[in-house]
Formats: structure tokens, sequence, C-alpha cells
């Protein structure tokens, strides 16, 4: 027993001292920065619900790394060289024999990671594994890298810093560079400037899209698996990022992290076909360069999921938006419609803030905001004039237009005024969006100044506004159909300015200056009256072809009496045109003629134009904007229809969506012989139809101070339920037909009318019909969810509950000052008299679920 006692004691004593032996060395590694692979071969980040595991096969000179869930995986191999030559997704691996790594290349070489003269040390820190002395190069220019990995429960973190030894020029910098096995990896890519790359227009070798930011998410819709990038450079460094088709089929993304924001190499171009070498060449310092790269499996299909949505393809919306909606970016600043690969931009183009209220993305709502900051500073002239377009070059200029430096310019078709509406529309519109004053009150004396340019183009003062051409015999354009020699007196601008006035009206009063309000008002007033007139009288009512007329010469010829589709479909989406009858009569006829046809789509008019009213690409009909479809002006027609007959709005929504199914939307327009797309500038405008469905028949109207929601629902659409997020808050949104809800973390709103919500805190201010004219302020004194259901709310009383107990505060206002109103609380009643700012106040004990009538004595 002695003897089996001491043995015990030495084997003890024995194991304690090694143990306390490996304990001193992994210290002493740790501060003496001794290779890992001499202490141990694994780590595990054993932190609370995480099993992120790094393992080091030091032999092989393997390290693999994986996040919590095992969806994600790095491999990566420093044997030779240095680069990562597997990016497992659920255990599938993604890269080619590329792989990923990093390296520059001069105007004679190329360098990079991935083979190495020199050992890398591999060394433990926290959570994670670095990788020293990643050195490649020559005698005359070389850098010298530190890649860190960090584990954090599903993100794997890699950071590589970068010194090079001299101050040099480079043309190419991989920092780094990933190698996707082809094009079907992944459909494409969603970046953090609210834009996208489509990996389909990625078709030929070396074909390269580059762009001023570094964050991606690349997805597959068939496996639903999604790859996030999340890319910041380092302190005052510039990122930016570009993908292509490289001549192994690989699907190259790229980031470049520099001291100065990268120019183009070809003119303005973002996207190059054939040539991948996109940017300029460039200065390096000897300073350290950084890249932080956040790496994360994402369930593509339930974060950019688009809720629950009977009757409508969910997947379809979801796709469409991604890729199409998304199309029209073209870079930090840039948002239009032709997109990325034409490196094009409309200003006059009303509709960019309404796609991003459809695409609920924070990142294509700053990008948007940026996108009128550069327009307000680059493309209005002194005098107001908005310029039409920006693009790559000055092939389409009008002579002596072109700015070389910011792409903006005159179109050579002529002078198209609806950038002064859509420059205002969209701002206005924006600031819904964005919610920032300040932001608005920046565009203030820009916003006037396009408005006023275009009202002072009254020259017979008869309320109608002019083109700066006046005739068609000038064979020249006045706004977006820039084929079309419409003239003088152009009824599409004029009701896109009715639309404009109405708009900016309301900002100038949310700035203050109610002077400018009213002004704008009375302008657009006089514009409606004089709209609306037959055309004999001077107006665009043409009462023997139950339409509006396209536009006047300025001899008094009326011109476009062939029902043009968005003349009419504006006049009747943007409210100049209230008069039922007339509604009436132009929407069943446009009906019908569709329906006759079995046009998928709207064509943009029914009739041809005469000879001399166009140009020669748009003959014989039905040619290009001489009747064939674009649909570009989608959401025109469905927020027409809705009021009329949502039935109608949702099948032209449903035929789009079949459409994008079929071919992607990926053209500029649709043979109106045999529907099939038609030209190669795809126009990211064609997803309007889709925009419409979120704006006029789910009703999202989010505004600068509250969510807004005007629903035109019908019964197949009934338990519609989506996330919607605005100004910071989620919001859930349910609707069925007249029952409405929007909940937050903290309250819950129903109604069977319109309203608008803001939850701020404990208090809610709940507006009724979405308008401003009346507030119900709600205060909860103790930490409750509230659910508040409105009753019944017309100008005789106001009915509500709430349910719960507690104490709560209420507010109403917008009542007549000094009148008195009768309060019953679970029928118990009360006398108040409105003060002098027509608002009332009462607090209530809640001690079970309540209901509240307030009616006017």
């Amino acid at each position: 027993m002695k003897h089996t006692q001491s043995a015990v004691s030495l084997k003890f004593f024995l194991h304690s001292s090694f143990f306390l032996i490996f304990i001193s060395v992994i210290i002493l590694c740790a501060f003496s920065n001794l290779p890992l692979q001499a202490i141990t071969h694994d780590y595990t980040n054993n932190t609370k619900n995480s099993r992120s595991t790094i393992k080091h096969e030091s032999d092989a000179g393997i390290i693999r790394i994986s996040d919590t869930s095992r969806n994600l995986e790095l491999v990566i191999d420093y044997s030779t060289g240095c680069k990562i030559t597997q990016l497992n997704i659920k255990g599938i691996n993604t890269l080619s024999e590329s792989g990923i790594y990093t390296g520059f290349t001069t105007k004679n070489e190329i360098y990079n990671s991935c083979v190495l003269d020199k050992k890398i040390n591999v060394i433990n820190i926290p959570e994670g594994i670095r990788l020293e002395g990643i050195t490649f190069g020559n005698d005359t220019i070389q850098v010298d890298e530190t890649w860190n990995f960090v584990l954090h429960n599903e993100k794997i973190i890699w950071n590589i810093q970068r010194k090079y030894n001299k101050t040099t020029e480079l043309e190419e910098i991989e920092f780094p560079r990933w190698n996707f096995a082809d094009l079907s990896i992944w459909k494409g890519g969603i970046f953090d400037n609210g834009g996208m790359v489509w990996c389909k227009y990625l078709s030929g070798i070396n074909d390269t899209y580059g762009v001023h930011t570094g964050g991606v998410t690349l997805w597959n819709p068939q496996s639903g698996n999604g790859l996030k990038i999340a890319a910041q450079p380092g302190n005052n460094s510039f990122i930016a990022s570009k993908y292509s088709l490289s001549d192994k089929k690989e699907f190259v993304c790229t980031h470049l992290v520099t001291d100065k924001e990268l120019k183009q190499r070809y003119n303005l171009n973002r996207f190059v076909r054939g040539k991948a070498d996109v940017f300029s060449p460039f200065s390096v310092k000897t300073k350290n360069s950084e890249i932080n790269l956040e790496l994360q499996y994402i369930d593509y299909t339930a974060i950019y999921s688009r809720g629950v949505l009977p009757g409508i393809d969910s997947e379809a919306v979801r796709e469409l938006m991604n890729t199409t909606g998304r199309y029209g970016v073209v870079d930090n600043g840039i948002i239009g419609a032709n997109g990325w690969t034409t490196n094009w931009k409309c200003l006059h183009e009303p509709f960019f803030a309404q796609i991003g209220m459809a695409l609920n993305d924070k990142n294509y709502t700053r990008n948007f905001c940026a996108t009128l900051d550069r327009e307000r500073d680059y493309a209005i002239t002194e005098e107001g004039r908005v310029l039409s377009r920006w693009h790559n070059d000055d092939s389409d200029q009008m002579p002596g237009t072109y700015d070389y430096e910011t792409g903006y310019y005159e179109a050579r078709w002529g002078y198209t005024i609806d950038s002064q509406t859509g420059y205002i529309i969209n701002t206005a519109e924006q600031f819904d969006l964005c919610g920032d004053i300040d932001w608005l009150r920046s565009h203030k004396k820009s916003c006037e100044k396009a408005l006023d340019w275009l009202i002072a183009r009254d020259s017979n003062h008869n309320g109608i506004f002019e083109m700066m051409n006046n005739s068609i015999d000038e064979q020249t354009a006045s706004d977006w159909l820039d084929i079309v020699w419409a003239s003088f007196e152009n009824a599409f601008v004029n009701a896109q300015m009715y639309e404009a006035l109405k708009l900016w009206a309301d900002c100038e009063s949310i700035l203050g200056d109610q002077q400018k309000s009213a002004y704008y008002k009375s302008v657009a007033k006089r514009l409606k009256s004089a709209f609306n007139k037959p055309v004999d009288q001077g107006g665009f009512w043409s009462p023997d072809k139950n339409q509006y007329v396209y536009w006047r010469d300025k001899d008094g010829s009326i011109h476009g009496d062939n029902l043009v589709t968005p003349v009419n479909f504006a006049a009747i989406a943007f409210g100049i045109c209230d008069n039922q009858d007339r509604i009436s009569r132009i929407l069943d006829q446009i009906e019908s003629r569709t329906s006759e046809e079995n046009l998928f789509h709207w064509p943009l008019c029914f009739d041809s134009y005469k000879r001399e009213e166009v140009s020669n690409r748009n003959w014989p009909f039905p040619t290009y904007e001489n009747g064939d479809i674009f649909p570009t002006w989608g959401y025109l027609g469905i927020r027409a229809y809705v009021a009329y007959n949502k039935n109608i709005g949702l099948k032209y929504i449903r035929n789009i969506l079949d459409q994008y199914k079929k071919d992607g939307l990926s053209s500029q327009r649709y043979s109106r012989k045999t529907q099939q797309g038609q030209g190669s500038d795809i126009l990211a405008g064609i997803c309007t139809s889709v925009t419409a469905l979120y704006r006029d028949i789910y009703g999202i109207r989010p505004k600068w101070n509250r969510m807004g929601l005007e629903p035109n629902l019908t019964k197949e659409l009934n338990g519609t339920s989506f996330a919607y997020t605005h100004l910071g808050t989620e919001y859930r949104i349910e609707l069925k037909e007249g029952d409405y809800r929007i909940g937050t973390e903290n309250f819950s709103v129903r109604s069977s009318r319109n309203f608008g919500i803001f939850p701020n805190g404990k208090e809610l201010i709940f507006y009724p019909e979405n308008k401003e004219s009346m507030a119900l302020i709600l205060n909860a004194r103790e930490n409750r969810k509230i659910n508040l259901h409105i009753l019944d709310w017309n100008p005789d009383y106001y009915t509500w509950s709430t349910n719960g107990t507690g104490k709560c505060e209420f507010e109403l206002r917008g009542l007549l000052p000094g009148n008195k109103y009768r309060i019953s609380i679970n029928g118990n009643n009360k006398i108040l008299k409105a003060g002098k700012k027509g608002n009332i106040r009462f607090k209530v004990n809640e001690k079970s679920d309540t209901t509240y009538r307030i009616e006017k004595i």
C-alpha cells in the first residue's frame, strides 16, 4: 500500500510539474512571440454559446478556421506561400484553385502571396491566430504583411496589415483577391452602398465593374446561402472593389485600399468590357496600410425575406428588387436607372426615392442622399437649370455641355425639362425616407432655383410651363421620351411639375417658410386649372379622343393624341386630373386596348405618332418609343388604377413578376409585336411596378416624422405580413381588408383606416388618416406594451381602446380651440375644454381593457 501511494504521489508530481512547465512555456511564448506550432496545434473558442474553432496542422502548413455553426470555414495554406485555398459554405468549397491571396502589380511585374521565399511565423493571439512575415516583391518594391484571424461567434474577422518598403506607383493591388470557382457560385452581390453586381453581366473575359465601396453580400437564391463580407480600410484610407470574370472563368472580387480615392482609368467608366484594370494607377507610401474584413455566413432567404405576401410571388419580388431594383446604382453618389453596365444616369427620372422606399435598405437611402447632394453641387446651373444626364464619356452630349470631371451634361436629343421636376420630386420623397431636416434645408435654395427656372418659362402667362423647343420642326426632345419631338407646352412635364410643386410646398412648410409654401401651392392650383381645359381653350384635354394630348407647339397645333400612356397616367397618378368621369374614360380605354392585344404591360402609346413628330428610329409603328412596351413608367399606371380598380393594378404587378422569372427583366424595353426583350441598355426603372405594390397596394408611406400606412388591399392579399424599418425603428406590418396593424417593440396600433404612428420611447403619436391635422399622443407611464385599437374616427367623435393595466397620459391635438368635449372612459363621462392650441389632456390609471370616446358638445 505504501509503495502504491508513493507511486501515485510521484505520478501526480510529474504530471503537475509538466502542467506547470507547459503553462510557463505558453506564457513565455505570448511575451516573446515564439511560433505557436512549437506549443499547440488546436485552438477552440470556448466562450459562452461558441464552438468556433481553429485547427492548426503545423506539419502540413494548414490552418482551418470555422464559425460557430460550421456554416463557414476557411482553409489557409502557408506551406509554400500564403493563401486561403478553401472557403467552404456548409461544407462546399466556393473557391477556384487560385484561392484567396494578396498581391500588387507594377507596370512590368505581378507579385502575390501565393509563393514566398521566407518561412511564415504562426502565433497565437487572443481568440485567434496570426501569420507574420508574409513578404513578397523584388529588390525595388516589396511588401510585408501580417494576417490576423479572430473568431467572434458567427464571424471570422480577417485583418490584413501591409507595409511597403518605399513610395512608388502601382497599377493594381489585391488586398485581397477572392477567386470564386465560376459565375454560378453566386447570382450576385449586394453592396454596402445599396447597389449590386449581377454576375451574368460579367459575360466576357475581363469584363470588370469597379466601385468605391468594399462591403458586399454574395448570394445564391437556389441554395439560400449567402456570404457577407464587411470591409473597412484603415484610418485615413480609401477603399474600392472590383468584380470581374478572369481568363480562367473565375468570378473574381478584388479589394483595394489606397491613400487617395481611386480614379477611373477609362474616362469615367465604372464598368468596362474586356479590361480588368478599371482603376487608374496610384501611389503607395511606406506607411502601414490595413483592411478589416468580417466574414459571415447568412441565410439569404431569411435575411432578405419579403415576409408573407399572399397572392404575390414573394420570391420574385425579392429577386427583382435585389437585382433590377439595385442595378441603377452606378457607384457612390451616382444612382440612376440605366445602370452600371452602360455607365449612365438620367436626372429626368423622378422615381429613385420610391425605389429606395421599396428596397428599404439604409445603404441605398444614404447613397441616394449623397447622389442628390452631387446633383445639387455639380448638375445645376447658376440660373437653376438642372442638367439632364450623367455618363462616363461625352458621346451623348449636347456640344460643349459635358463636364469631364463630374460627368454631368445636356443630352444631344434636346433639353429634357423633366430633369427640373425629377430633382424636386426625388428630393422631397427622399426627405421622407431620411428624415433629416438639415439635409432638406441644404437643398432649399437649389430646389427653389429649379422650380423658379421652370415657373419663369410661361411666356404667354396661361399657367402652363413651356419647354425650350417651340415646334416639331426643330426635331429635338423635351422629356424622357427623347426621340419624340414633344415641344413648347408639354403635358407630361407639366403633370410632373404639378406633383413637384405640391411636394415642395409641403417641404417649405416643414422648413418654416410659409410664404414660399403658399406661393408654390398657388402656382400648382393655377397650373391644374389650365391643364384641364379643353384643347380648344388652351388646355390638354381632348373631349373627342377622351384623353390628354401630349403637347402643343407654339403655333397652337396639337400633337400626341395617340393615347400616350405616361402622359395620361401621370395626369391621374399625380392628381392634376381628379375628374372621375375623365379618369374612367381614360383607364377603361387603356385597359380595353391592352387586353385586346394581350400585352403583359402598357406600351408607351397605342397608336402611331405622325411621321414628322418622331425620329427615324421610331418608324415604322410600333417601334421603340413609338408604341413599344417600356415598363419603366409602370408605377404611374399602378398608381392611376389603384383608386379606380385595384384588381387591374394587381394584374400588371403580377405580369411584371412573371416576366422577371422568364428573363430577369434584363432589357431596355419589350417589342409590341413579340413582347420579347429588346435593347442592351437595361433600365432599373422596370422595377417600379413592384415599388408601387408597396406604396399603392400595401400602402407603405414613410414620412419624415412618422411611419404611415395607406393600404388598398383586395381579399386575396389578406394576411400580408412583413417587417419594415424606418428612421431606425423596425415595424411589423399586418394587413387585411379594412384591418391594418403596425407593431413595434413597445406598441401595437390597429385601425380600419389609414394612419401614421411615431413611437418614441414610452410615447406614441397616432396620426389619423396619416395626416398632421390631428394627433393622439399616448404616454405609457409604466413599462408595458400597449395595444391601441382605433375603433372609429370621424369629424364628430373619436373612439379607441387599449388593453392591460397601468398609468397612461393622453393628449388629443387638432380640436377646435375653446370648444368643450365630452370624454367617456369605459362609460364614465367628464367634460374638458380644448386649449388655445386646440388640445386636451387627461390621465388614466387603467385597471383593465379600456375604451375611450371623445365627442364635441
